[in-house]
């Protein structure tokens, strides 16, 4: 897959790109929009070096087009060599009285691209698409939901809208930008976001005291067996929340406080889905679904086995808010890809499937698996 999605990508003159026009410095656009930086896969790639280096500082969309062993480039160029975005000549401007020499990048249609994330596709955009904001006016204008202009929670606290528009539209990707979209917009806004890194240092001590414990007063070969127990258990409860509870989306009662409550707990993970300080759950709001599991670990297991089953049920948790958050906003080894389209298929193919998200293992067990022929999501409203 390409690079950091979470990656906002820098915007070039003209002028800029027209200057990179050698075989040891070789960049090329395509759609007159994404640009390439082929220097690398010259080398690496001899038998298209003299094509390419005829289109060295220009657009190649018409060789792509024309010659069939190329076909495939594009998608190979996303994946490596996408450095950024030829500027159009408002954008030019903005870059001119800019000293960062960045501005966010917003692609409409008169730009050669008619990707638009709020509609389900069978086919996984390319990255480089997932990090260019929304046009929030024009997606407010569109759809009527929620102005990505204005804090989000009051206006799902006070929409006039149904039940079935809200479940549309919550599941329909926005991308923000750089930054996380207002939700409170108030002092409360700081509460509203956790970074992932806090997840193991807040969880990470309390699975490593309760394994010790257990591990004190048992057999090590039991200890280990029990926190092994514990954590494939997680997976099926890590299934059983996300499909039954963050998505109780057909049963959610036609009310403003149920959407506000689905909103917080998944909803605005799914609205918007590369916002990376609402990713991975607070740790408040995880300690209030943890309790009911852990009084009934205690409560039905004798004491040392209940420390080391608790234990690994607990790794497992900050294993899965770990891969998560790396499955949206890192490049990850080839092994991993896998999971991590089919995690982001969930998103932009088809959330009523593909609720593992450390594994598809409960998916296709219990028949909720994602695969290329799935259907994607409806679309009930525009």
């Amino acid at each position: 897959m390409p690079g950091d999605q979470s990656k906002t990508l820098e915007l070039f003159s003209q002028e800029q790109f027209a200057k990179h026009g050698n075989a040891d410095d070789c960049w090329v656009t395509v759609s007159k929009r994404k640009i390439y930086d082929v220097s690398k896969f010259l080398k690496e790639n001899p038998e298209s070096a003299n094509l390419l280096l005829q289109h060295a500082g220009t657009d190649i969309s018409s060789v792509l087009e024309e010659q069939n062993d190329l076909k495939d480039l594009e998608k190979l160029l996303d994946e490596k060599y996408l450095v950024g975005y030829l500027a159009t000549m408002e954008e030019e401007k903005k870059l001119l009285s800019n000293p960062d020499h960045k501005v966010e990048v917003k692609l409409t249609k008169n730009d050669g691209d008619n990707f638009d994330s709020t509609t389900f596709v069978p086919k996984l955009p390319t990255e480089d698409k997932l990090s260019i904001a929304t046009d929030y006016s024009q997606d407010f204008k569109k759809h009527h939901f929620l102005d990505l202009n204005k804090p989000l929670l009051p206006q799902v606290m006070f929409g006039t809208y149904t039940r079935d528009f809200y479940v549309d539209q919550i599941h329909r990707p926005r991308h923000y930008g750089q930054k996380s979209a207002p939700l409170f917009g108030n002092f409360l806004e700081p509460i509203s976001k956790t970074s992932w890194y806090v997840i193991p240092l807040v969880w990470g001590p309390v699975v490593i005291y309760h394994f010790s414990v257990a591990l004190k007063h048992m057999n090590p070969i039991f200890c280990v067996f029990f926190f092994g127990l514990g954590l494939f258990v997680w997976t099926l409860i890590e299934y059983g929340l996300h499909r039954f509870l963050f998505h109780l989306d057909d049963i959610l009662p036609q009310h403003n406080i149920f959407y506000t409550l689905h909103f917080l707990l998944h909803g605005v993970h799914h609205y918007l889905p590369m916002d990376k300080y609402r990713l991975v759950m607070p740790p408040t709001l995880f300690l209030v679904l943890c309790t009911p599991f852990y009084k009934l670990v205690f409560g039905l297991l004798p004491l040392y086995v209940a420390y080391a089953g608790f234990a690994g049920g607990l790794f497992g948790y900050v294993c899965y808010d770990l891969t998560h958050y790396f499955l949206h906003h890192s490049k990850l080894p080839r092994f991993a890809r896998k999971l991590k389209k089919y995690h982001l298929e969930h998103h932009y193919k088809n959330y009523q499937l593909g609720f593992g998200v450390t594994s598809w293992f409960w998916d296709k067990v219990f028949g909720t698996y994602l695969g290329p022929s799935s259907p994607i999501s409806q679309m009930k409203y525009e």
